[in-house]
């Protein structure tokens, strides 16, 4: 990837594949699913085999080193500088900002000590998430019954018969995190379209559904596509994508 991480191609390529963002999270467990996906791609460009990554301290920690010639693997990092005022003096203001920077290697750049990756199986508790994220769980009144569930304000309900029930709390809990279900107070330039909250909250959910081992993927990928209509989604949208499935992940771990 360069500097400029594309992250709706990752998306694409991500949901296209089935099993490929499984694959991601079972070797790549401790990062970000952004940055799981950045580092799956890399080392695939590299015909790399896809192995656990670490930083060259860690692999001298665990007994072994960096073979001689290999490039490190980039990924995106958060950093915090302290903003210059015109004279080049720092000011009281400090920014905050994600770059992308050379400082990891997988196993299969490294040799040394045997090294067995541990075994991790995913685990989410809902009730876990939905006190993380502040976020409550009503009965489900909708007069529509073919509704699978709905979510306003900071209030997510999920149709007691509903198909994909852990799908749907995803995609519900998805338009709560991504801000959509308080867009009603904003100007109608502020808000985002319907079809591209569809598409968010939804591959939120195909997301999570592939990592957890829930929920129906083809499903899931055909309401993307629908809501899509051959069209793409900018970077920007498949940035926060990841980022939603990210913190909802985690608040439920």
């Amino acid at each position: 990837m360069s500097d400029t991480t594309q992250y709706n191609a990752l998306l694409n390529e991500a949901i296209s594949q089935p099993g490929y963002i499984s694959k991601c999270y079972s070797v790549f467990h401790d990062y970000s699913i952004g940055n799981q996906l950045i580092a799956m791609d890399q080392l695939t460009r590299r015909n790399l085999p896809i192995s656990p990554i670490s930083t060259y301290k860690r692999w001298q920690e665990l007994g072994r080193t960096v073979t001689k010639g290999q490039k490190a693997i980039s990924l995106v990092m958060p950093v915090s500088f302290n903003k210059k005022d015109k004279d080049g003096e720092k000011t009281n203001k400090v920014i905050s900002t994600f770059i992308q920077r050379p400082r990891w290697f997988a196993l299969s750049q490294t040799e040394g000590d045997d090294y067995t990756p541990p075994v991790v199986t995913p685990n989410w508790d809902s009730k876990k998430a939905l006190t993380a994220l502040e976020i409550e769980r009503v009965p489900f009144e909708h007069i529509n019954g073919n509704c699978q569930g709905y979510a306003t304000a900071n209030k997510v309900a999920v149709n007691p018969v509903a198909a994909y029930p852990e799908k749907t709390l995803f995609h519900e809990l998805a338009h709560v995190v991504l801000g959509h279900t308080k867009e009603s107070l904003m100007s109608d330039s502020e808000q985002t379209p319907k079809n591209i909250k569809e598409v968010q909250a939804e591959s939120v959910a195909y997301i999570l559904c592939s990592i957890l081992g829930v929920g129906n993927l083809d499903t899931c990928a055909g309401y993307i596509q629908s809501w899509l209509n051959g069209e793409g989604v900018s970077n920007k949208d498949a940035q926060q994508i990841f980022s939603a499935a990210n913190k909802i992940l985690k608040a439920g771990q």
